[in-house]
C-alpha cells in the first residue's frame, strides 16, 4: 500500500499527500472535555509510537505536531522510524527555545502557530508573524504560515512575504460573538467552535491563489463529521477536488475503535487525482 501512496514536493522534500495531525495524540478534540479526556486516556506513549509506525508503514511519511512531542519523535527515529515532522511555534517570551528546539530534534519545517496569526492579523499586527518567518528562515527550515481566515494567506501572498508553505484551517471556527451575529443575525453554541458548510469553499480559493503547497486540515471539521463512512468519504473527495495537485491534507487520527489511518489513506489514494492546476 505504501508505494501508492501520493507524493508532493515539498521544499527539497517529496512527502505523502496525507500528513498526520496532532490534536488526537494532544487530546485536543474541539469537541468536549469529555473526548478530550478519552483521547489522553487512550494515547498511551506505546500507542503514539505504535501509531506512528502503522502510519509509515501506510506510506505518510510526515508528521505535523508541536514542540511538545519532540520526545515521541526522537524516540520513533530511534526505533528506525523515517517520517518527517513539521512543527507550530510562535514567539512566546515563556517559552523561547521552542523554534531551537524543532530545528535540534530534527524537524524540517515551521510555521507560525495559527492561532496567533489569526489573533494578530485581527489586531493589526500581522507584522510580528512576518517578523517571527524570518527567525524560521534564519534556522534554516522550511517556513510556514498557519491560519484558520482566508484573508491572511490572501495577504501574506500580496505582501511577498519568504514562506515555503501554508498551513490552512478550512473553517474559520473562532469568529467573535460580533462576526457570528452579523453572519448569521444570531450566535451559536458554543461561540469558539462553529462550524460553516460556507468556510470550506472560501478557503480552498485562498489556497488555489497561491502557487505554493497548502496542508488543508480540519477537514472533517474536528470530528463533526465523522459520525458516518460516507461523510468522512465525501469529505475527502471533495477537498480534492478543490485544492491543487501540489496541496496537501492533515488529518487527526484516532484509531481505538477503527484503523482511521488505513481507511485514510485509502481515500487519498483514492481521490488525489481529482485534484487539478487551477
Amino acid at each position: 500500500m505504501a508505494d501508492q501512496m501520493p507524493f508532493v514536493p515539498f521544499g527539497p522534500y517529496a512527502v505523502s499527500r496525507l500528513v498526520l495531525g496532532s490534536n488526537c495524540i494532544n487530546g485536543g478534540s474541539h469537541l468536549s472535555r469529555f473526548v478530550n479526556a478519552q483521547m489522553r486516556r487512550y494515547f498511551t506513549p506505546e500507542r503514539v509510537l505504535e501509531l506512528l509506525h502503522h502510519c509509515q508503514e501506510l506510506g505518510i511519511n510526515l508528521w505535523q505536531s508541536v514542540p511538545g512531542n519532540l520526545p515521541y519523535y526522537q524516540t520513533f527515529r530511534e526505533q528506525g522510524g523515517q517520517m518527517r515532522f513539521i512543527a507550530l511555534a510562535r514567539e512566546d517570551p515563556q517559552d523561547p527555545t521552542q523554534l531551537q528546539r524543532v530545528v535540534d530534534g530534527g524537524g524540517i519545517g515551521v510555521a507560525h502557530h495559527g492561532e496567533t496569526t489569526d489573533a494578530l492579523f485581527k489586531r493589526g499586527e500581522i507584522r510580528q508573524a512576518r517578523e517571527y518567518c524570518k527567525k524560521i528562515r534564519d534556522a534554516g527550515v522550511l517556513v510556514g504560515v498557519s491560519t484558520h481566515i482566508p484573508a491572511v494567506v490572501d495577504l501574506v501572498e500580496s505582501e511577498g512575504w519568504d514562506v515555503d508553505f501554508y498551513m490552512c484551517c478550512v473553517y474559520e471556527r473562532h469568529r467573535t460573538r460580533e462576526e457570528l451575529k452579523a453572519l448569521l443575525g444570531d450566535v451559536p453554541l458554543p461561540v469558539r467552535e462553529v462550524y460553516l458548510e460556507g468556510d470550506p469553499p472560501r478557503m480552498f480559493r485562498a489556497i488555489r491563489q497561491t502557487a505554493k503547497p497548502c496542508l488543508a486540515f480540519k477537514i472533517l471539521a474536528a470530528g463533526r463529521l465523522c459520525d458516518k463512512p460516507e461523510l468522512v468519504e465525501q469529505a475527502f473527495e471533495s477537498t480534492f477536488r478543490q485544492i491543487k495537485p501540489n496541496d496537501a491534507v492533515i488529518v487527526g487520527i484516532y484509531p481505538e475503535y477503527e484503523d482511521q489511518a488505513a481507511l485514510d489513506a485509502e481515500y487519498v489514494r483514492r481521490f488525489s487525482g481529482l485534484s487539478v492546476a487551477p
